[in-house]
């Protein structure tokens, strides 16, 4: 048995196999683990495999599903020994793999001047162009558009790689630049089409 459920009823402990891709839980007889509690809704949730990874959801119940204490609104993906509640059916999900990697969390973009931001607009605007790679604009080109001198721009970019934690890269930093800035929420497109 590779993944189960420890369903706790009044009665007791009850391990439930995860033999299939889906199961569902709640009062109704045509669940796969049919539970006569009242704060159970008739469908109230569901367990699904996707891929080696299981995931619960609620099914619009009446008094919700938790995981670990926190209640869910979409799926969840579970980890070997977490708690989910049913109403106030205690289920333990446990399975043979930890689940997929939890995915890592995109630093935020750092505090930004308006005019750094105008600069990152300005670096950042080729891209609407839509062309497989794209160059952002150059240092002239970024001066002409904003009216300001070259040495203006270079000093608000210098700035920026500081503030993106870009190093290295001579003439690629702009790149660098630009990539950080869309990849962290600094500049999304619909800000180039705005100001286009």
């Amino acid at each position: 048995m590779s993944s189960y459920l420890e369903v706790w009823t009044g009665a007791g402990r009850e391990v439930r196999p995860l033999d299939s891709a889906r199961a569902t839980v709640g009062t109704d007889a045509s669940n796969n683990i049919s539970v006569q509690i009242p704060s159970l809704s008739g469908v109230h949730a569901v367990f699904e495999q996707f891929g080696s990874a299981w995931c619960v959801r609620d099914l619009g119940s009446l008094n919700g599903t938790l995981v670990n204490g926190k209640r869910i609104l979409s799926e969840y993906t579970l980890r070997d020994g977490d708690e989910v509640l049913l109403g106030k059916l205690r289920i333990v999900f446990h399975g043979t793999s930890a689940g997929p990697r939890r995915t890592q969390a995109v630093d935020p973009p750092p505090g930004l001047t308006m005019r750094e931001k105008d600069v990152l607009l300005a670096l950042c605007r080729p891209l609407l162009g839509g062309d497989a790679f794209t160059e952002p604009s150059s240092i002239r080109a970024i001066a002409e558009a904003l009216v300001v001198s070259e040495a203006a721009v270079k000093q608000h970019l210098a700035r920026l790689y500081d503030k993106f934690g870009i190093i290295e890269g001579g003439e690629r930093r702009r790149v660098q630049l630009a990539n950080a800035a869309l990849a962290r929420g600094a500049v999304a497109l619909g800000d180039l089409r705005s100001d286009a």
